[in-house]
């Protein structure tokens, strides 16, 4: 007999039927009961034949759990492949055994326990560790920081790219297109906090183009701010300041302490080593910038450094810093506003969590006050309460009680 769809208007029909050329996805089904799949390798075998993975794969879904028992290795990869290939999400592997291979090279993240059946799991997977139940902490701490670390590190890289790249695209028009080049704990007590990750929200194409926007925002601002500093303008002493040298090196200045404080803002978490990396590049690009237009250095090679006293001239003007400062704030300002008015105006459940957390961290419970517990003596005894007159007297008494040793005959025999 050939089995009939779960669904009237199925989209697996129509696939079966039609045979679309694009990949085809499953919609997300929610599960609508309490209900769970247990099937074997025997009749695994049948059901990923033909059309039936299909009609195998959306049943699971509309399942709370899926068991799977007495599969072959190349079963278990079968599986995880079917997953992969018709739902758009991320699969993991977990086994510990010889016999889990497959499955553990098939899927997105492999996880390796080292056990009594040999390394073999550990060897081919990504990550390995010595017990089941560490995956808790992988996924819930670890796996949300890195993701964290990533996406973060995603979108700076993106925005660097285009608000330094476009600079110089903006540059070209006036140069003929020349020399264009919350801890471990709260991450535990609220698993929310992961929903993240497993909906990709920090880093997709929405966020994407926010990252290309702000950039491209950050590229006009940082070029025609310092454009209109320096057009038509002169020195005190009457010396024109309006010149390529002096005007790179206004941009560069206002670009690399835009991108600082960018960073400086992406950064959650401080330490005294990355206080020494951030705020120290910056000193450092000074440091370089006088000395590569030092005085001794172009007299040491008159040939390669020419531009005498440009980065001393142009720093020395008061309208170049207020022109750094104005270019900072109004690169920072659009990123402050975001993140201050996000939360308020269009929360997701993260922001929610995390407002949890702030409150918990600000207003903390008091702590517990210890009493300490009386023991009891050797000798116990039961109490009951009844509306009529009970034992409460015999028990009380201690008539009741063993004796702790044993008492001489008190009526003796007559003779």
């Amino acid at each position: 007999m050939k089995p009939q769809s779960l669904l009237e208007s199925d989209p697996i029909d129509d696939y079966l039927t039609t045979k679309p050329r694009i990949p085809f996805k499953i919609p997300e089904e929610v599960p609508s009961g309490n209900y769970g799949l247990v099937i074997n390798g025997y009749s695994l075998a049948h059901a990923l034949e033909g059309n039936l993975e299909l009609e195998l794969l959306q049943t699971a879904c509309m399942c709370k759990g899926v068991i799977c028992c007495r599969m072959t290795p190349l079963q278990k990869a079968q599986v995880v492949e079917l997953v992969k290939r018709y739902k758009k999400v991320v699969t993991l592997a977990i086994g510990d055994g010889a016999n889990d291979v497959s499955m553990i090279k098939a899927a997105h993240i492999g996880v390796g326990i080292s056990g009594q059946e040999g390394m073999q799991a550990m060897l081919n997977s990504d990550f390995a560790f010595s017990q089941f139940c560490y995956l808790q902490r992988l996924l819930l701490v670890h796996g949300r920081w890195s993701y964290n670390r990533m996406c973060k590190f995603l979108s700076y890289f993106f925005y660097k790219n285009f608000a330094f790249t476009l600079v110089h695209f903006w540059y070209a028009f006036y140069s003929g297109f020349s020399a264009q080049d919350v801890n471990e704990t709260w991450s535990l007590r609220f698993p929310e906090l992961y929903e993240p990750g497993q909906h990709n929200l920090y880093f997709n194409k929405k966020e994407f183009v926010k990252c290309l926007v702000h950039g491209i925002y950050s590229s006009l601002v940082l070029f025609f701010i310092p454009m209109g500093t320096i057009h038509n303008s002169v020195r005190t002493d009457g010396k024109e300041i309006s010149d390529y040298q002096s005007f790179s090196t206004i941009v560069q200045t206002s670009l690399l302490c835009v991108v600082t404080m960018q960073i400086a803002l992406e950064t959650t978490y401080w330490t005294m080593i990355s206080h020494i990396f951030t705020w120290g590049s910056l000193g450092f690009y000074f440091c370089i910038l006088f000395f590569l237009y030092s005085d001794g250095l172009c007299l040491m090679f008159p040939n390669v450094f020419q531009l005498l006293g440009v980065a001393r001239n142009t720093l020395d003007w008061p309208q170049v810093w207020l022109s750094v400062v104005l270019s900072m704030v109004l690169c920072m300002l659009p990123v402050i506003g975001y993140h201050f008015l996000k939360p308020l105006f269009w929360p997701v459940r993260v922001d929610k969590v995390i407002d949890r957390i702030h409150h918990c961290m600000s207003h903390p419970l008091p702590p517990r006050i210890r009493t300490r517990l009386k023991h009891a003596g050797s000798r116990r005894s039961a109490y009951a309460f009844s509306h009529k007159q009970g034992f409460g007297a015999l028990i009380t008494s201690g008539k009741t009680l063993k004796a702790k040793f044993p008492k001489k005959n008190s009526f003796p025999f007559k003779k």
